[in-house]
């Protein structure tokens, strides 16, 4: 096997790995880099119908990618719904996902749902439900998040920040002040500005007499 067969196997290669993949932006990316890889090695071996198809592929996976790009921080490709606590979609999210919460907010346990003071969101994109962020009032304006989590084809979005973007959710409740949950995995909140407070991150909300973010 020469050089050149060792590249056509490897595009070959990462573009089924890229279709194993459950993240809609990690599986786009690949496919597209597999495309090229084999643009590249079809074009070198004559075979030009393979080409074509490639250059196609690739074309389909430029256009998805930046759609997804200009759209990941648009209010207009995700919303924000709210629900009750004990809502029956809510609980079947979060059973269905029970594992994967476990892994990113080690913190969380449904017994949390019952607070008289909490608040529950579902961010969708279209019909679909991409993330879920939970809290409650802790006392003295404080909303302490208690779930933060993003389904995992869309993790590289952060859709729960659309939650947090708009502070009425959160003044609206008497609230001036946001902290999450410590030891959550893979913290975005950075820039969004919150600051850091050992294992937690705290928002001083706009509009509230807080610095504002």
């Amino acid at each position: 096997m020469d050089a050149l067969d060792i590249i056509g196997w490897a595009g070959s290669a990462l573009l089924v790995w890229s279709l194993l993949q459950n993240r809609l932006l990690r599986l786009r990316a690949l496919n597209l880099l597999g495309c090229f890889v084999l643009i590249g090695y079809n074009w070198a071996v004559g075979v030009w119908p393979m080409v074509g198809l490639n250059v196609v592929l690739a074309g389909i996976n430029i256009w998805y990618l930046t759609r997804m790009l200009a759209t990941r921080h648009d209010d207009r490709a995700y919303q924000v719904v709210e629900v009750r606590t004990d809502d029956a979609l809510l609980a079947h999210i979060l059973r269905t996902h029970e594992g994967d919460i476990a892994r990113f907010n080690p913190g969380f346990s449904t017994r949390d749902l019952g607070r008289p003071d909490g608040a529950a969101f579902l961010v969708v994109n279209g019909d679909e439900v991409v993330g879920v962020v939970v809290f409650h009032v802790a006392g003295a304006g404080v909303a302490q998040v208690e779930l933060d989590y993003v389904t995992e084809r869309y993790r590289d979005f952060t859709p729960g920040e659309f939650v947090f973007r708009h502070s009425r959710y959160f003044i609206d409740r008497g609230c001036h002040t946001v902290i999450t949950p410590p030891g959550m995995r893979a913290p975005y909140y950075g820039r969004l500005g919150f600051r850091r407070d050992g294992d937690t991150y705290v928002l001083e909300l706009a509009g509230s007499g807080g610095a504002g973010a």
